[in-house]
């Protein structure tokens, strides 16, 4: 069990806020998820997205490309010198 913190309800604007401990480790700006549970309140971190491009805005303007099926793909797979990771020259 974690340790227990008191806290403040006070107003802010025209909310009321909950002033929590430094020693939370909490960090400022951090968004949090608050839900109610019978009876009592909840909050955690807001789990980040994953971050990814998007490219529906560009897709149609280079008509000029075009995607490739799977069995036209050609990857260049160099011979490689392993020997010369041993010292040792074959």
């Amino acid at each position: 069990m974690g340790k227990d913190y008191q806290a403040k309800v006070f107003r802010s604007g025209n909310s009321l806020a909950l002033r929590l401990p430094a020693a939370l480790g909490l960090v400022e700006g951090t968004e949090m998820t608050l839900r109610e549970e019978q009876g009592r309140y909840v909050f955690e971190p807001v789990q980040a997205l994953r971050k990814t491009i998007d490219l529906t805005g560009i897709a149609g303007s280079m008509p000029w490309l075009k995607p490739i099926e799977r069995d036209e793909r050609e990857f260049d797979d160099p011979e490689r010198p392993w020997h010369l990771l041993n010292g040792k020259d074959a």
